[in-house]
């Protein structure tokens, strides 16, 4: 399982927070020391997701063509059916000229052959060839017309227009995302979360953000949806997470999710660079009459190590008050002589 884990933290007395320079001089090892202290931990479930409109939509070409028109309307209002864009149909409307000009010459035929076939002067067959034909052109007058509305693109619904891309003259092909157009609230963030970690997902889960625009933002949402299949290549699932009505992430941003699936109230926290490995399981040095006593120790929830401030729960081991290593070089072993680096 990849999880993140987040830990606030309320720190009673004083607490040594600064990068461990390692030295050694006469056989002491001077480092950072750190108070075990008491406080609330937080698991989560973390993934990259994109701020987007619960409603939109994007507006692409189904037939290949050199723009002739297009507006200039990012940021504006457009109703359902209005005319974003229209692509060079010229060729397509002399065939449709061509197609109507056969049908107005067939349904004069087929006048001309009743007419003849009332008096007895024609036969029946040959009048019903002629409407057979009359019926093909002007179903291929149908279809004409309709692919001529091809080459008009069209808001598909009441919104603003998110994005633009395209210059009159450049060749759209089918597919290429000329426009989005959708509502500018309510916005949520769509997420892919590990195929390991979706068990852990549910609906109304606090889910904490954080964003490069925002780097000091309280930024908050709520899990709404997950998607039933998830994705095989990237083994991934969808998770839809709303926003605040006043959030100030705007459509397009990238964010780091934390969903929040564990939440303890107050528990034992230290620095996650504290903590050390070996094959017997986790240990940390602890401060004892000027030497580093190695202690042996049970985790819980630990932080990804990625910041100063990232604090791992501590289940058995240690007592609130003592003082650890908080970044304990390489060479630091049990009973060596140690001082507080200042």
């Amino acid at each position: 399982m990849r999880y993140r884990g987040f830990i606030f933290v309320a720190i009673a007395g004083t607490v040594a927070v600064a990068s461990y320079i390692g030295w050694q001089q006469f056989g002491l090892s001077h480092v950072t020391l750190a108070e075990i202290s008491r406080g609330p931990a937080i698991r989560a479930v973390y993934a990259t997701g994109v701020v987007e409109p619960v409603q939109w939509a994007k507006v692409t070409p189904l037939v290949r063509g050199r723009i002739a028109d297009i507006c200039r309307c990012e940021g504006a209002d457009v109703p359902e059916g209005a005319e974003l864009a229209r692509l060079d149909d010229s060729a397509e409307r002399a065939r449709l000229d061509e197609l109507q000009a056969r049908v107005t010459f067939l349904a004069q035929e087929t006048a001309r052959y009743r007419a003849l076939a009332e008096r007895g002067t024609a036969s029946v067959q040959i009048l019903q060839q002629r409407q057979s034909e009359l019926l093909q052109a002007q179903a291929a007058v149908n279809a004409q017309r309709e692919l001529v509305g091809h080459f008009v693109l069209r808001a598909p619904m009441d919104g603003v227009v998110l994005r633009r891309d395209g210059e009159v003259g450049e060749i759209a092909e089918p597919g290429d995302i000329l426009f989005w157009v959708g509502q500018l609230h309510p916005l949520w963030v769509v997420a892919d979360v590990d195929e390991e970690d979706i068990p852990l997902v549910e609906p109304q889960q606090r889910v904490y953000f954080k964003a490069d625009a925002f780097p000091d933002g309280d930024l908050t949402g709520t899990v709404q949806q997950i998607t039933p299949k998830g994705d095989p290549v990237n083994k991934s699932y969808r998770v839809r997470i709303a926003l605040p009505e006043d959030t100030p992430l705007r459509i397009g941003m990238t964010v780091e999710t934390n969903i929040v699936v564990q939440r303890i109230a107050e528990t034992l926290l230290i620095p996650v660079s504290a903590l050390r490995a070996d094959a017997e399981g986790r240990f940390v040095f602890v401060a004892a009459n000027g030497r580093a006593e190695l202690r042996r120790v049970t985790a819980g929830i630990i932080g990804t190590g990625a910041s100063a401030d990232d604090r791992a729960e501590i289940v058995a081991g240690l007592t609130a008050g003592e003082h650890i290593v908080a970044d304990p070089p390489s060479t630091l072993g049990d009973g060596d002589r140690i001082a507080e680096q200042r």
